[in-house]
């Protein structure tokens, strides 16, 4: 257990739940947030974390930028993709010379971070929560997810073993040299939920009844993937070998039933980014996630028409300029189609 607290910046669906874990096992902890209703909250009763088995509450120091401490260690940074740049600049003059980010985030955001506090001091994570805030201070956890810790520089240390074993109470993460397969395989399945928020319906039912557009989407990520010689993990239900470009038809029908199946089981039943637009009503981390993507893929010279074009409908939803309509998965499906001669990317028929 490390000698001064963790501060997680961005006390949000995931900083706050694994907040309230390391909590629970005994691990100082402080948050520290840009909204100052959320911190006003979690100071008069705790962060709260409703999930199946009950309320986890976690009462803890919170704060704001304004008063948040002078001095950081060990920072778990929680907030949203697009936040990242700034969050790492105010925690950068903070940053004690032994402490560390890790990126508990979506998205490829160590690089932005790495600018500020150094490579040598960033970890390198990838989190599958399925959590939602549902008000200040209440978060509601869907239950186990997925999680992998290494070294942004490469390979793993004692400081990241010490963080997977004071989140225990939340579950055991996965220290590994290749996080980074992680979240190319995260990437792919996240475009496939990201695409689910283009309608008002449950993401599972969604990628059942549009399966060209999901396998597409997914297709490209990994075809860059593969450009980087990233080698894909598998989590949770999603095994990115069925939706790789070229595989197995059979195996992708396969694996998409099971994957619709387990996401009919879940709590949460729409994605972060259909929260954001319909409840919420703010801008999503979906072209700051893709954005390194579209770039990387040029860089190979790939083409990702559906991930620009997934990228544009849902810059067009936060504004306002269309709405949510499944004819824009439909759509998507004919895109699909059409770009692979009248087949589903990878050679797969939909159900």
């Amino acid at each position: 257990m490390p000698n001064s607290p963790y501060t997680v910046v961005g006390a949000g669906a995931i900083g706050g739940t694994l907040a309230a874990h390391l909590h629970a096992h005994g691990v100082p902890v402080q948050l520290v947030d840009a909204d100052t209703q959320h911190v006003e909250a979690i100071r008069r009763n705790g962060i709260q974390i409703k999930g199946p088995d009950g309320t986890l509450v976690a009462r803890v120091p919170a704060f704001t930028l304004d008063d948040a401490p002078l001095e950081l260690h060990q920072v778990l940074l929680a907030v949203k993709a697009q936040a990242t740049d700034k969050a790492a600049a105010w925690i950068a003059p903070r940053l004690a010379k032994d402490g560390y980010v890790a990126s508990m985030q979506n998205g490829l955001n160590e690089a932005v971070i790495a600018q500020h506090v150094g490579p040598e001091r960033t970890v390198i994570a990838f989190v599958d929560l399925f959590a939602d805030v549902l008000e200040p201070g209440v978060i509601s956890d869907g239950g186990p997810g997925a999680m992998a810790l290494g070294e942004y520089a490469g390979g793993v240390s004692g400081r990241v073993q010490q963080l997977a074993d004071d989140l225990q109470h939340w579950g055991t993460p996965t220290v590994t040299d290749n996080v980074a397969g992680f979240l190319w395989s995260k990437l792919g399945f996240g475009a496939m939920l990201s695409a689910s928020a283009l309608a008002d319906a449950d993401m599972g039912d969604l990628i059942d009844r549009h399966r060209p557009a999901m396998n597409g989407l997914a297709a490209e990520v990994f075809d860059v993937a593969t450009a980087e010689a990233i080698t894909l993990e598998a989590f949770d239900a999603f095994d990115p070998a069925g939706y790789i470009r070229g595989a197995d038809t059979a195996t992708n029908a396969r694996l998409t039933d099971d994957l619709v199946k387990w996401l009919a089981g879940q709590i949460k039943k729409r994605s972060g980014i259909w929260r954001d637009i319909a409840v919420r009503h703010r801008p999503t981390e979906v072209p700051t996630q893709y954005g390194p993507v579209v770039e990387t893929a040029a860089k190979h010279g790939l083409r990702v028409p559906l991930i620009q074009e997934l990228i544009r409908l849902i810059r067009e939803l936060e504004t306002g300029f269309i709405s949510m309509d499944e004819k824009h998965l439909t759509a998507l499906d004919q895109l699909t189609l059409a770009a692979d001669g009248g087949q589903s990317s990878n050679e797969m028929a939909t159900k």
